[in-house]
């Protein structure tokens, strides 16, 4: 027997999220439910569901409720499901999973195909979008949760322009087979999107086992000017300060607190190592 269950984070989208659970119980009568209240639920109710045999384990909410279920079912054949509900949700739009529309999520779930991703892994904590290291991350740390809630994306870009004034850290990044790279601030992708709508890993693939990475070496408010240009033009890689590069694993260092952030959630400080995981990420996708 398929058995569902389908993990809210009531939190997601404020005051409009409180509604979805009844939307939900409406939309998927056979389906458990389990609302979050605090950090860390969805990745236990996940793993507790992983080990009371259900199939699908679905994640309703923005990325960070994403990144947890992701971590509770990594390791199993658990397939894990989307409904986008949070701020932003950059891995339903890498896949095609229709945002706003809470049906037409629900039915790609129902339909049960299958798509086995890449699954990487920040020591040893796993992600699915993409990690940031530096600059991208202070802006996570630094960006006040009742300013996400009001303002939205906003938020993160008043973060970022009062952060690119601070003395920037250096970062080096390692890869095996390249001497060490030295820069401000570095993104690493599994799918080709951060952000939202923005291809910067241009030819990243969730099914390619390689990790791709973009390392900005400087971080002066000139230089983030025009880096977010060159994002929003698709021509960052070409800026003779960007490094763009695909690798299976990297180290990472850094002089100082330096923060990482892994699918726009906070997690711990460098150094870290960054790879992909032996086992693969079960995901329900449009066909």
């Amino acid at each position: 027997m398929n058995k569902t269950l389908i993990i809210l984070n009531p939190a997601a989208r404020s005051e409009k999220a409180s509604k979805f659970s009844e939307k939900l119980r409406k939309l998927a009568p056979d389906a458990d439910l389990q609302l979050t209240s605090q950090p860390g639920d969805a990745c236990r109710f996940a793993k507790e569901a992983v080990g009371n045999g259900f199939e699908n384990i679905v994640a309703a909410g923005g990325d960070g409720t994403i990144n947890e279920v992701v971590n509770g079912v990594a390791g199993s054949t658990a397939r894990m499901g989307i409904l986008p509900l949070g701020t932003v949700n950059v891995l339903a739009k890498e896949i095609g999973i229709p945002e706003g529309n809470l049906a037409a999520a629900w039915e790609i779930i129902e339909k049960g195909n299958s798509l086995a991703l890449d699954l990487p892994l920040a020591n040893d904590q796993h992600f699915i979008q993409l990690a940031g290291v530096g600059l991208d991350a202070e802006v996570v740390r630094r960006t006040p949760i009742d300013s996400k809630k009001t303002l939205g994306p906003l938020s993160y870009i008043l973060t970022l322009v009062q952060l690119a004034a601070a003395k920037p850290p250096k970062v080096l990044v390692e890869t095996d087979g390249w001497p060490p790279r030295e820069g401000c601030f570095a993104l690493i992708g599994n799918g080709r999107l951060y952000g939202g709508p923005f291809p910067i890993f241009k030819r990243a693939s969730l099914h390619d086992g390689l990790l791709d990475v973009v390392l900005f070496k400087n971080q002066s408010h000139w230089d983030v000017i025009r880096y977010v240009q060159a994002i929003a033009f698709g021509t960052h890689s070409e800026l003779p300060d960007v490094e763009y590069f695909q690798t299976p694993s990297l180290r990472v260092h850094g002089n100082g607190d330096i923060p990482v952030e892994l699918d726009g959630e906070l997690a711990g400080s460098l150094p870290c190592e960054f790879r992909i995981s032996p086992t693969k990420l079960n995901v329900l996708a449009p066909s």
